[in-house]
């Protein structure tokens, strides 16, 4: 049977933070954004108190998740944990998330005050603000032995930071960040640092889709459900505006025909 908190109860407390993967859902507001999911693997992981859990964002090619986080409005963000090992269980945690991210003040007193190793490439500290908490049987999932953690992503971005700090911005960091996680599949704007450094040195970002869905530089996937476009308001106003003159006119020249 599954069961909803308010909060993480101290049953589930120890139980996460001992998983070596979860999964993050989150979406755009606009009914024809995609919804991503993304695992998590590693240890950079942990729970403030029973309404907040947080991780780390490292860098990658996608920044969907920080995109839809950013979005004015938005915030919705799923995290799922589920058992491999030992009893079943499945727990997922709803909340808004908030990015603090690389840089920012708020990202270097939460990494200080909480003794956060952050290692080279975090894009972000992910909160998660939980309003509902679920746990369901997980029946289904199969049994898989742990091996080891990956270790390509962690040595893939050391070198790019290694990069930046020798004065190589071809190979750098930032460039990266300019490139790849400027704008999410959708053409929403993904890491601020990474949107600023594209206007900066004026980086054109990857084309992270094809085909008829694919959205332009000009026009990304950002209006929400029963939204009305900014150019039909116009078209409107102008419409209304020019009914209006042609009525006020019609008006005037009944008049003028009844006055002789």
């Amino acid at each position: 049977m599954g069961a909803f908190y308010e909060i993480i109860p101290p049953s589930l407390l120890k139980w996460i933070v001992e998983q070596k993967v979860f999964w993050v859902a989150t979406a755009p507001l606009s009914s024809s954004g995609h919804i991503n999911i993304s695992p998590k693997g590693g240890q950079y992981f942990g729970i403030l108190n029973p309404t907040t859990f947080w991780y780390l964002d490292l860098t990658g090619s996608g920044i969907e998740t920080l995109s839809h986080l950013h979005e004015p409005g938005n915030g919705r963000i799923t995290v799922m944990f589920n058992a491999f090992e030992g009893p079943p269980q499945i727990v997922r945690l709803w909340g808004k998330g908030e990015v603090l991210e690389y840089g920012s003040k708020k990202y270097e007193a939460f990494v200080d005050e909480n003794k956060v190793h952050a290692i080279a490439g975090t894009r972000a500290v992910i909160l998660v603000h939980i309003h509902q908490v679920g746990s369901s049987c997980g029946f289904s999932m199969p049994f898989f032995d742990f091996k080891a953690f990956r270790p390509t992503l962690n040595e893939f971005f050391e070198k790019r930071v290694v990069a930046e700090q020798r004065g190589n911005k071809k190979d750098g960091i930032e460039r990266y960040w300019a490139f790849k996680n400027a704008q999410s599949m959708d053409g929403l704007p993904g890491m601020r640092r990474g949107v600023e450094t594209a206007k900066k040195e004026n980086v054109k970002p990857i084309k992270k889709m094809v085909g008829p869905y694919a959205p332009s530089s000009e026009c990304p996937r950002t209006r929400v459900a029963g939204q009305v476009p900014m150019l039909y308001l116009i078209i409107v106003a102008l419409l209304s505006f020019c009914i209006g003159i042609a009525g006020t006119a019609l008006v005037g020249v009944q008049l003028g025909y009844l006055q002789r």
